[in-house]
Formats: structure tokens, sequence, C-alpha cells
């Protein structure tokens, strides 16, 4: 018998508008596969069952009377736990907003609801989303549907679990340093981070402001690139709320303009090496774009080290010092790795008045000349990360003889916050422990459609979705 939960959400939506299927059948099954497999993985921090059957109910009740469908109708999908659902908890996985329950919906989750979908539950991050794994001391750990011994990633590792395992047929991350791309790729599924802005980010906790407005975006999740492009196509558009938003509208380029997409690839940046693996992944998505009409040649632009510099400064150092009196007088209940984070914040040199205004006008003159370099090449091709998918805890890992560090092992991602670039990862390939390889495709500020057109180029090309063994 066929699983429904594991067929892609555009799928799901045609045969529900079809009668194939109905909106509680596909409500049920996604209970039921989150009963039995929420207590391994930890993916959701709250699920409202009574709520999601009774809105299914309704959602069947508007097919039979055949009423206008949206795009989404009937369709279950996650939220990660640091953006507003009203009735649900929103709390970033810290202690100090333990309980907090979200009394109205952002706006992209308003958006997704008059599109018809039909809100699961809200997922588990890390706390205050610093880390790249997910764990804290509300929910505990989140476990890999791959391997129970490894990380699904972070801090949107909850949302990547449960879409790769089945529990949700897609949802809604955020990403401010890769945390949608690197569970993307640990876990073998796709993931959008959008140009800030373009998605608005209105209800998200921490809030996007100042610096952090830069680099810290939402966008949205799932196991297939048609799944993306459709929430995409709901969550997009401007809201007052973001300080980055701007009316761009939608703009899918033909096939004939897509293939005119010159696409430059380079495989490590020259100072993180990558795995083997993931070095034969990169050049395997070249292979494969090259087979699908493409002009794919070696580039790697410059300015990329003085990329990770700043948003170093931007994520961690700043992040450190905002985060730093949350907790003045409650340093016992930090968690683990967001303690670990301020210790490396706290090694930086903290940010004056004049440094970070130096950082600020460095980031846009390194974005200028970066966007210059793209002219050449308005699509870039490159790991997501330097490694597959780590065992919990671990902090290092050798690599061609030399030790990546936590931190640098994910600069490949971080780089495009720093910019503003939109970036998809798509899964690729499998290493030898059959973990799953995911491949960066990032764009210009505001194309994310030509980023996602490509997206969809090179999973047809390489049809490397698998589902998990847990599943």
């Amino acid at each position: 018998m066929t699983d429904l939960t594991f067929l892609p959400a555009v799928i799901m939506a045609q045969q529900i508008r079809e009668k194939k299927i109905s909106p509680v059948e596909l409500a049920d099954a996604h209970l039921a596969k989150i009963e039995r497999l929420n207590p391994e993985l930890n993916a959701f921090v709250h699920v409202d069952a009574e709520r999601v059957r009774r809105e299914a109910r309704a959602a069947e009740d508007e097919v039979m009377k055949g009423h206008a469908l949206g795009p989404l109708h009937g369709i279950p999908i996650s939220v990660k736990s640091s953006l507003d659902v009203a009735g649900l908890r929103c709390e970033s996985a810290t202690r100090l907003r333990a309980g907090h329950i979200a009394i109205q919906d952002a706006p992209l989750v308003v958006r997704l609801r008059d599109a018809g979908a039909i809100l699961l539950g809200v997922t588990n991050t890390p706390e205050l989303l610093m880390a790249w794994e997910t764990d804290n001391l509300l929910y505990g750990r989140t476990n890999s549907p791959w391997d129970l011994e490894r990380t699904p990633g972070g801090s949107s590792g909850g949302e990547a679990a449960a879409i790769a395992s089945g529990m949700s047929a897609g949802g809604v991350g955020s990403d401010g340093g890769g945390s949608i791309r690197v569970p993307a790729h640990f876990s073998g599924i796709c993931g959008l981070k959008p140009t800030p802005g373009r998605i608005p980010a209105t209800g998200h906790f921490p809030a996007s402001g100042g610096p952090f407005a830069l680099i810290g975006v939402v966008g949205p999740m799932a196991r297939t690139v048609a799944d993306l492009k459709a929430l995409f196509e709901v969550m997009q558009g401007p809201d007052d709320g973001d300080t980055c938003a701007a009316p761009v509208p939608v703009r899918w380029p033909t096939e004939r303009e897509t293939k005119k997409l010159r696409i430059g690839y380079f495989e490590d940046d020259g100072r993180t090496p990558v795995t083997p693996e993931t070095r034969a992944a990169v050049r395997t998505a070249a292979e494969a774009l090259q087979r699908a009409g493409f002009e794919v040649e070696p580039f790697r632009p410059e300015g990329l080290e003085e990329a990770r510099v700043l948003w170093k400064k931007f994520f961690v150092t700043a992040g450190g010092m905002l985060i730093r009196p949350m907790f003045r007088e409650r340093e016992h209940e930090l968690s683990p790795m967001l303690k670990q984070f301020l210790a490396w914040s706290a090694a930086e040199s903290p940010l004056t008045a004049e440094t970070l205004l130096e950082a600020w006008i460095g980031r846009d003159t390194l974005r200028a000349k970066f966007l210059a370099q793209m002219r050449e090449y308005p699509i870039l091709l490159c790991p997501a990360a330097a490694i597959p998918a780590f065992r919990h805890g671990e902090r290092s890992w050798k690599i061609d003889g030399k030790t990546v560090g936590y931190l640098d092992a994910w600069s490949f991602t971080e780089w495009f916050n720093l910019l503003g670039n939109p970036g998809a990862v798509v899964p690729v390939s499998h290493s030898a422990e059959g973990l799953p390889i995911g491949v960066q495709i990032v764009g210009r500020p505001w194309e994310e459609e030509q980023v996602l057109a490509v997206a969809a180029a090179l999973e047809q090309e390489c049809s490397a979705w698998r589902i998990p063994p847990i599943s």
C-alpha cells in the first residue's frame, strides 16, 4: 500500500481536488506517523491533534460542497517553534519563554492557512536557534531519521526530521547562518533561504531587526522542489512588519530563459576542506546540469573569506552581546550548546559603535563587489557544508589531514546570509554510510525563481531523494 505521507505535497493537493484522497485521511495518516515516530525522533514539541482533525473535517466538507480550494488545501504542514502559530508553543527552546503560547498567527502562517494548509504542530530547535544541531533543556535532543545517533541539523532540525520522515508534508524554517540549508542537506530534503524581506519574518522570535534583519530569514522546507515552489508562492510577498520587505512580483522564468543562466561551481573555498564525497557531489551536480543543457564552468568568487569574517561579527559577536543580558542572574538556565555559543562570542572582541559601523559598511561594499562577479555567473553551485550529518556532540572533524572546527564547517552557507543571496539545497547523492549529501544553488538577490528553476533541473537529473531508514 502507498504511504500517503511520502507523496509530494503538490500531488496530495491534486488528489484532494480530484477526490482520490480526503483531507481527513491525510491528516490521520500524518498524526499516526507522528505518534509512531516522534518518540524516537523528537521532532515535534507541540501537536494539537484535536484541532488538526477538526480542520481536516472542515477541509473535506469544502471539497464535497465544491467550494473553491486553495493551492495547499488539506495539506498537513509544520512550522518551526520560533514562529507564531496561534494556540501553539512559540518558545524558541529557551526556558526564558517556557510555556509561551502564541496568541496570533505570523503573517506567513495566515497565508498558509488561507491557501488551505492544515497546521499539524510546531517543531524543535536549539535554544534561541544558535546551533547547527537541535538540543535544548526544554525538550531534549532531536535525532536524524537516517541515524538516531546523528543530528538532523539546526536550527531548523525539528522541521527537517519531521519532513524527511513523512511526519509532515512540508513546512517553515528560519536561517541566519545555514539553519534551513544545513538541516536540508543533513536530512535529504530541499530547503530555500530567500532574500531578506521576500518572505516576511514578522512573528519570529528572536525578531529580525538591526543587523540581524540583513542575515536572518524564514523560508520553506519540503521533500521536492515543486513543493518548495508551491510553499514559496504562498508565503512570499511584503509585510509591514519586515524591515527588508519590498513589493517584488513573482516572475517564473521560461525554460529557455533558465537555460541561459551561466553557472559557476566550486568544490571548496580554499580555506575549509570538504569530505571527498561532498566534493564528488558538487561535481555530480555540475555534470548533471551540463547534461540538462546549462553552461557550467569552474568559478570561485572572490571575497568569501571576508564574508565569513563579517558574518561572524554579526551573528556570533553581536548575537552574544544581545543574548547574554537576557540571562543575567539566570545563567543556570542556559542550555550547554547556548553556553558554548556565548563562550565563542565572548572570545571575540566586543563590537563598539565604530566597529559595528565599520562592519556594516564593509558588508555593503563587499556585497556590491560580489554581485558584480555574479553578473557573469548569476547562479553559483557549491557545498552546503563541509560534512554530512555528524554524530551528536561532535565539535571538529579531520578532513584531508586538517581539523575543521564547528563554526568553520558551515561557512558555505554563512557567506550568503551575510550577502543576502537566496540559496536552495537539493539532495544529490549519499555518503558511504548512507547519509544524504545536498548541494547548494545560489542566485542573485530577489531571484528566488531562478534558483528554484535550476534546483528543479538538478533534482530531475539526480533523483536522489530517498525514504530514510526509520520510516
